[in-house]
């Protein structure tokens, strides 16, 4: 049986009278496709935010590949092995696509992130050459000189998803990796999901799509109202009452 690399118990957070997160609890296994779905407000960024330390739990634990995530800030999630892709892509706009993406593959070699030690780096064929090879693999080659501000959100997130794969990171956090997006570049980007699956990546998607939730997901966590209400594969998913009513007052997914 596959080991879970992220275990999730009892995690609540309030934010004054609301309560966000209600007693969470959430297994996810090695190098599978792990999804979350709900409603607006139900509390799946929250989650996600407690993964990565831009938030603090109030409750309940948060263990990563052997240890332990509370009390440790972005960057040292981020060193452990875990990269996020945000609902608006975070991106360097200013700078080239080949830029965007030594600047993680060097932060993640070097520890921190230090605007003059990336310009040297810049001269330094390995971060190169890594950063090169995987615009490759996504397709993004012959836009590495491209400004990025110029680009279109689905090449934006292609160049995020590039940024996060040239840290190697053992666990991949999508949040709504295909928002705003038309069904093509939707399919594109389930299709660059599907082959980054190849690699054995953990991921973790949090999507409001339903065809791109069943057509990458293993298992999918139901959330409503701050907790998870059920969870199983797509198959089961897709078969509940209890999640047709709390997902979609009763509509069929």
């Amino acid at each position: 049986m596959t080991s879970e690399i992220l275990t999730i118990k009892g995690v609540s957070k309030r934010f004054g009278g609301l309560r966000a997160l209600d007693d969470v609890n959430l297994n996810v296994r090695q190098g599978s496709v792990h999804a979350i779905i709900g409603p607006n407000g139900a509390g799946k960024s929250t989650l996600l935010n407690c993964l990565v330390g831009r938030i603090i739990p109030d409750e309940g634990s948060v263990t990563f590949d052997g240890g332990s995530l509370l009390g440790h800030k972005p960057h040292q999630i981020n060193q452990a092995g875990i990269a996020r892709v945000f609902q608006t892509p975070e991106i360097f706009g200013e700078l080239s696509v080949l830029e965007n993406v030594m600047i993680p593959a060097f932060a993640k070699r070097d520890g921190a992130f230090r605007i003059n030690a990336w310009r040297r780096a810049r001269e330094r064929g390995a971060v190169r050459e890594e950063a090169e090879h995987i615009l490759e693999d996504l397709n993004l080659s012959d836009q590495r000189d491209q400004i990025v501000n110029s680009m279109s959100r689905g090449d934006k997130r292609r160049l995020e998803l590039a940024m996060c794969l040239v840290q190697h990171p053992k666990l991949l956090l999508l949040d709504e990796p295909t928002a705003g997006m038309s069904r093509a570049d939707t399919n594109n980007t389930v299709d660059l999901l599907k082959k980054i699956a190849e690699r054995g990546i953990t991921k973790v998607i949090i999507e409001h799509d339903m065809h791109v939730v069943f057509s990458l997901a293993e298992t999918v966590s139901v959330m409503a109202q701050g907790t998870v209400i059920a969870e199983g594969s797509p198959e089961e998913i897709k078969a509940s009452a209890k999640v047709q009513e709390a997902y979609l007052g009763g509509a069929h997914l």
